[in-house]
């Protein structure tokens, strides 16, 4: 049985998640972050990116989060999505993040943020020089570079391809290896610099290998597959963590092209990725929370005027559009759309950003509330993603109007 889509004013009335952002648990919407301190207590400023895609600001975000230092946060535009800020260029003109102030001297280069860290609070488990974690330092580097080997070349032939393939996995052998010489699921025996410094990338990797090349890290791997159980039970990285449908598209500019291997896994994965169903990919393996679906409300509400504002569609057609997809995201029950916004409401399913807009489990549920909705009256697909750069997000457009 279709019914009417809610007002924004009975929307509002089933909005009832609330997040302290300075106290509470990690999020990405944070600008200052006090662990219970005082203000006054702050002595450390981290320059990240809007969007949370750089992996070396995750690296030194999730540091300061696991050590629960009291810090502010400054947002920076990535060159791939907007123009660099001017004040931030004046302060570090090379623009690159991440960037962090640290008791009045600024520090460049994310290794050299994290001793310089530990050299004032205290090493994360063992220190970064300490002997048994420079060999892990040393590996997912080796392994940074087998993944960006494989995922950044033109697939040439077959041969090659498999070359790449084997190459990687020959160093991720020696990760499962690595993992396996503890009791528990991390690097070293409790939690500590060593996952910090593994973490952003394998992330990345876990995503774009499975779109890409239709290769299944977590799942074909089983000690990573723990180390992935061990940082989602987390708080501190589950605030920090993204979905794959995020960080496939994030990359290709940020890399210089990423390459599909166009066999039928591959094909297969990506259309899961693209279109759904989006609950089960292996971007997430803990149980969802209940406040999933009040968070996505939550979020869209906040921004609801840019995001109608900035979609290609008409306003109200959007606006009705958006109504609908949250009834059905908040009632389960058919909601009718107006006709011909079935590629403005999938305009907005390809953008939801994690975790910058909202958690992984709230993302996914608003990504089906979209895509059902749209369904009801067409398969149009929203203005493609570019690849060449992703100023379709420039958080200019947020910031404009003070959001």
């Amino acid at each position: 049985m279709l019914r009417p889509p809610l007002s924004w004013t009975e929307l509002e009335a089933l909005s009832t998640f609330q997040l302290d952002r300075v106290n509470g648990p990690t999020n990405a919407q944070a600008r200052l972050r006090l662990f219970g301190h005082s203000e006054a207590e702050v002595q450390v400023t981290l320059y990240r990116d809007n969007h949370a895609w750089c992996p070396y600001c995750q690296k030194v975000w999730l540091w300061l989060e696991e050590k629960r230092i009291p810090y502010r946060v400054d947002k920076v535009t990535m060159f791939c999505y907007g123009q660099k800020e001017s004040w931030y260029k004046r302060k570090v003109p090379s623009g690159m993040l991440p960037a962090l102030e640290l008791k009045g001297q600024l520090l460049t280069e994310s290794d050299d943020i994290l001793l310089a860290l530990e050299r004032v609070y205290g090493p994360l488990g063992q220190g970064m020089r300490d002997p048994r974690v420079l060999p892990l330092r040393q590996l997912e580097r080796l392994l940074f570079r087998a993944w960006c080997q494989w995922l950044c070349s033109p697939v040439r032939s077959t041969s090659q391809e498999e070359q790449h393939r084997v190459q990687f996995t020959q160093v991720v052998q020696q990760v499962e290896i690595a993992l396996s010489q503890t009791p528990g699921p991390y690097f070293l025996e409790e939690f500590g610099v060593a996952d910090v410094i593994f973490t952003p990338f394998l992330e990345r990797m876990n995503a774009s290998l499975y779109y890409y090349k239709g290769y299944a890290l977590r799942e074909e791997n089983p000690h990573l597959q723990a180390w992935f159980a061990g940082l989602e039970s987390r708080p501190t990285y589950r605030g920090t963590q993204s979905d794959f449908h995020t960080h496939v598209h994030d990359l290709p500019p940020q890399m210089g092209g990423c390459w599909e291997n166009g066999e039928p896994q591959m094909l297969l994965n990506k259309q899961r990725v693209d279109h759904g169903p989006w609950m089960g990919l292996p971007d997430v393996a803990y149980p969802e929370p209940e406040s999933a679906r009040a968070e996505a409300l939550h979020r869209v509400l906040k921004h609801r005027a840019n995001l109608i504002r900035i979609n290609p569609a008409e306003d109200g057609l959007v606006d009705e559009a958006l109504r609908a997809a949250l009834t059905h995201l908040m009632t389960e029950q058919v909601c009718l759309p107006p006709p011909g916004s079935d590629s403005a409401l999938r305009y907005l399913r390809d953008r939801i950003s994690v975790p910058r807009d909202m958690s992984i489990y709230a993302a996914k549920r608003l990504r089906e509330a979209l895509e059902a909705t749209a369904a009801l009256v067409g398969d149009g697909q929203g203005i493609p993603i570019p690849t060449q750069h992703r100023r379709d997000q420039d958080p200019a457009n947020f910031l404009r109007s003070g959001q």
